[in-house]
């Protein structure tokens, strides 16, 4: 799948995450490929996962859903810890994967790899790449070196950016101010409601991606009970 052939199927439309940590109920492969299908059939144009299920999930997903699939692997918890690096990005295209998702921040890599030579390893094998950001000046690094899609995926999760209360709304317009029409803008991070997500189409992105407002049933019977609990 190329650029255009993956903007066509995602422009303007929701993405969804499927992922769960380790020790959470959700945390099995066969389920978050159920997951994956069911987003799919409700309307989902990509799907979003890896994590701590990494290769194996990617792989599942793939034969589960018939939409582009965008995979990644977290190996540990602190730092750069999203596809950190070159040998994980190629693993992740390998899996199955048709965009590989990895940690654009300017932080040091694991194996002292740059993001563009991440770019690098990913287009050699064939597939797309997305840097996951946290703030602009990372953003419009990551377009200098070759990024296919830029997502606010860390925006609030590291020391250069104050986290929001929701998503970060004014990063969205920041972004897009800045690199102009390409390379595809994702929302990514605390898009809590339909609403939400909305918004921030309607400030500039090209697509919005929700994992745990959609794909956590723990968050969502929580939000319900303190609802239901509170009117009480």
């Amino acid at each position: 799948m190329n650029l255009a052939q993956f903007r066509s199927q995602v422009q303007g439309t929701l993405i969804v995450s499927a992922q769960a940590p380790d020790g959470h109920p959700l945390r099995d492969t066969n389920t978050i490929a159920h997951l994956a299908a069911a987003a799919e059939a409700g309307g989902a144009s990509a799907i979003r996962c890896g994590g701590y299920g990494g290769l194996d999930d990617i792989k599942a997903v793939a034969q589960a859903v018939k939409v582009p699939v965008i995979g990644l692997t977290k190996e540990g918890d602190t730092g750069v810890y999203i596809t950190p690096t070159v040998a994980s990005a190629r693993a992740v295209a390998q899996a199955g994967a048709d965009v590989v998702a990895v940690d654009a921040t300017l932080r040091p890599r694991p194996d002292g790899s740059s993001f563009a030579d991440m770019v690098t390893a990913v287009h050699e094998e064939g597939k797309l790449i997305m840097a996951d950001i946290a703030t602009l000046e990372e953003a419009v690094a990551a377009h200098r070196d070759g990024a296919d899609i830029i997502s606010t995926t860390l925006a609030g999760y590291t020391e250069d950016r104050p986290k929001t209360p929701g998503p970060d709304l004014e990063l969205v317009i920041e972004i897009r101010k800045a690199i102009g029409a390409q390379p595809l803008l994702s929302a990514e991070g605390r898009y809590h409601t339909p609403e939400l997500a909305a918004e921030a189409m309607r400030l500039g992105a090209d697509t919005c991606i929700i994992g745990t407002a959609i794909t956590d049933v723990s968050f969502v019977t929580k939000q319900f009970a303190t609802a239901v609990e509170a009117a009480k």
